[in-house]
């Protein structure tokens, strides 16, 4: 990974932990931008049991990504990776 990833409080907000975040960036699956929404991320990786989650991002700089909402993936999401 060479870029920081930070966390904004509202990506704890479904009681995932950091942790789990900084997992799911290292178990990627799925990521790309969401059309609908400029500069919006959309990544679907696995948390540290195991568990698909869905994490939304901001690339701040080269360096630096934000993390604004986490939380275990919903279907609709799920759908983006079969």
């Amino acid at each position: 990974m060479n870029f920081e990833i930070k966390c904004s409080r509202s990506a704890f907000k479904h009681g995932l932990i950091e942790a789990d975040i900084l997992w799911a960036f290292q178990t990627i699956e799925y990521d790309a931008m969401l059309e609908e929404y400029a500069g919006k991320h959309l990544l679907i990786g696995f948390d540290k049991s195991a568990n698909l989650i869905e994490v939304l991002y901001n690339v701040i700089d080269d360096n630096t990504v934000l993390v604004f909402h986490a939380m275990k993936c919903r279907p609709a999401f799920i759908a983006l990776i079969k």
